[in-house]
């Protein structure tokens, strides 16, 4: 019996940000079987494009776009990394790497912003979640697969690439220029607020998130000279990331009981998180901040602490991607992202196209919202393919 290791992710596709290794699990892949009478269409195919295609093209290149295409019909997050792409997945665990600071899906044959990161080239130039790109320095993304798009708009630290983007109600498309830069994701920063209240932002969950959370929290309480009274978490904005990091978090505000689970046809694709004892506030009241740019590992948290009623939600719906990607290690360097479960908070909800509703909802009052009524963030739901 063979076993290959596979990595467990929570997030869509990356550039510029970071990748969620949420840790390592294995998979029987023995008894897999191979429907060979179907195959014979895509071999008649495969010679056919070899013998007559207008110019030649390499095997690879028409097994690789085949795999592709197998992946794109399922769901917007299960994809195919050539050894490159898995190896910039790998690399970005470190947060450090260079890119524009901002994640992304495909909708419609066109990219869509889910989110830009806190202090990232993308967050300054003025990038929203929401804006659909529709050209990369000029060139159309339609017909570009999702993964070579994130290569184009990936380069070296100090290049500078415009993004042809369209917002909103806005009239008509508008460029933004964006200057390249190495993304050091400093994923937790706090600050006192009022005597006694501390604010938390999380940006992103990376494997030392949950280490930097009960850093900055003890900071605080050096700060005020005692436990603080209460705690505002605001994980609005954030992409997600490593789910270990996210159950971390979620830990350090409660006592006992479960965190997340997860579902899918995999044995190894369920697990259960439980939270542990050390909680860290000693019951100091908490408000969790998010918007419709909150997705993943950030409403597993959410859902969490609004499940064991140990926080008030607060803000706008949730993205609502509440699937679990699983990374598999491919003979020739590569790996393949397949969706393999669903997550489900304590109380058995599943985040998945539904997201999570804040407690108090609060209605997004900004400038360009107020000249543009009815203008409404992407979510999951809204990506072709989706999960119900």
């Amino acid at each position: 019996m063979t076993r290959k290791k596979i990595f467990v992710f929570l997030t869509g596709a990356l550039f510029g940000m970071f990748a969620s290794a949420a840790g390592v699990v294995f998979a029987d892949d023995s008894a897999l079987s191979v429907p060979f009478d179907q195959l014979r269409t895509f071999s008649e195919v495969f010679g056919r494009i070899q013998k007559d295609y207008v110019e030649p093209v390499s095997d690879q290149k028409i097994l690789e776009d085949a795999i592709r295409g197998m992946l794109a019909g399922l769901d917007p997050h299960s994809t195919y990394l050539d050894p490159e792409q898995y190896n910039d997945l790998r690399v970005g665990t470190t947060g450090q790497f260079g890119g524009l600071g901002i994640e992304v899906g495909m909708e419609n044959g066109f990219i869509k912003v889910i989110s830009p990161i806190d202090d990232t080239p993308a967050q300054r130039a003025g990038v929203e979640a929401g804006d659909l790109i529709i050209r990369l320095d000029g060139k159309p993304v339609k017909g570009m697969t999702l993964e070579k798009a994130v290569k184009t708009m990936r380069g070296e630290p100090g290049s500078e690439i415009t993004l042809t983007v369209v917002r909103g109600k806005e009239e008509r498309p508008f460029t933004i220029k964006i200057v390249r830069d190495v993304i050091k994701i400093r994923s937790v920063r706090s600050r006192m607020v009022e005597d006694g209240y501390g604010y938390v932002r999380i940006s992103s969950f990376q494997s030392r998130t949950g280490e930097g959370l009960r850093k900055n929290l003890r900071d605080l309480e050096e700060a005020n000279n005692g436990k603080l009274k209460g705690l505002v978490l605001d994980l609005r904005n954030n992409p997600g990331g490593v789910l270990n990091a996210a159950v971390t978090v979620s830990d350090a505000f409660l006592t006992s009981g479960l965190i997340v689970y997860t579902e899918g046809r995999m044995e190894d694709s369920e697990f259960k998180y439980q939270a542990t004892p050390n909680e860290i506030l000693a019951g100091a009241p908490i408000v969790v901040l998010i918007n419709a740019g909150s997705a993943s590992a950030s409403e597993i948290v959410a859902g969490a602490l609004q499940d064991h009623k140990r926080a008030v939600i607060m803000g706008e719906k949730s993205f609502g991607k509440g699937s679990v990607q699983t990374v598999v290690p491919t003979s020739n360097g590569g790996a393949v992202k397949l969706t393999t479960a669903r997550y489900y908070t304590p109380a058995g909800r599943s985040i998945q196209a539904e997201g999570i509703v804040p407690d108090i909802l609060l209605s997004r009052v900004r400038l360009e919202e107020l000249e543009n009524p009815g203008i409404r963030p992407i979510s999951e739901s809204d990506l072709s393919n989706h999960l119900t």
